[in-house]
């Protein structure tokens, strides 16, 4: 009798566990590809954001992007500072992983954000457009 409460005890706490811990599973930002981003920021009330070090933005971006570095310990403060938390932001990065982490500071600060999904480097290889 005891162990069979113990074991309804178990499968109960499991369940609750496996049910709060799907609430948050998935992204709360859109991950596009190359072509699908060049379309959202075709529109002017997305702010574009280059998550890059200012040497790789420098480098090359895609135009019209600002540069915020997320790897800058003040990225959260510029982000306050540079962008309206009433429009969408499309970030990118080299290959798309720290822009990942960006957009996850951003939905946090709650911005809608979609992410280049594999980067710049994928944005070039399809050959779009950048500027230096």
């Amino acid at each position: 009798m005891i162990k069979t409460i113990y074991f309804m005890f178990f499968i109960c706490m499991f369940a609750i566990a496996m049910v709060a811990c799907k609430g948050k599973s998935g992204d709360d930002f859109k991950n596009l590809s190359a072509d699908e981003f060049e379309r959202l920021i075709d529109d002017d009330q997305v702010q574009l954001v280059d998550v890059r070090t200012v040497a790789e933005y420098s480098e090359g971006h895609i135009p019209g992007s600002i540069n915020i570095n997320v790897l800058d310990e003040k990225f959260s403060a510029n982000a306050d500072e540079l962008l309206n938390p009433s429009q969408p932001v499309a970030v990118y990065c080299k290959s798309g992983r720290r822009s990942r982490n960006a957009a996850k500071v951003l939905v946090k600060k709650g911005f809608k954000v979609y992410n280049l999904d594999k980067g710049f480097e994928g944005w070039k290889e399809l050959g779009k457009e950048i500027e230096q």
